[in-house]
């Protein structure tokens, strides 16, 4: 099967499920345990959609005149690996613990 295929196939899971899951609260009533299985039924839906756009995001990032230069990602932060200043916590309190230098209790 390809991507595409098994997306389908889940969706359609999905989408009886969520049938399913109507027949169930239309039965129980809408109690907090059924509120919650429909919240993680959408929280399914709308994570199936964004593994959708993620599978087909290459293809769709491509611009209009044809070339092959990926769409921007994300932007990296780079984090160094030399110690803080200590300067910028002068001042400042541990948490439970009090002021820097004065006995905890």
């Amino acid at each position: 099967m390809s991507l595409q295929d098994d997306l389908t196939a889940v969706q359609r899971n999905l989408d009886d499920l969520e049938r399913s899951v109507g027949q169930l609260e239309r039965r129980v009533g809408g109690g907090l345990d059924i509120r919650r299985v429909r919240s993680d039924t959408d929280h399914l839906r709308e994570s199936l959609q964004l593994l959708r756009e993620g599978a087909a995001g290459p293809s769709r990032a491509r611009p209009a005149g044809g070339g092959s230069a990926p769409a921007p990602g994300p932007e990296m932060v780079t984090i160094p690996d030399t110690p803080y200043d200590t300067a910028l916590w002068a001042g400042a309190e541990d948490e439970g613990l009090g002021a820097l230098g004065r006995r905890a209790p």
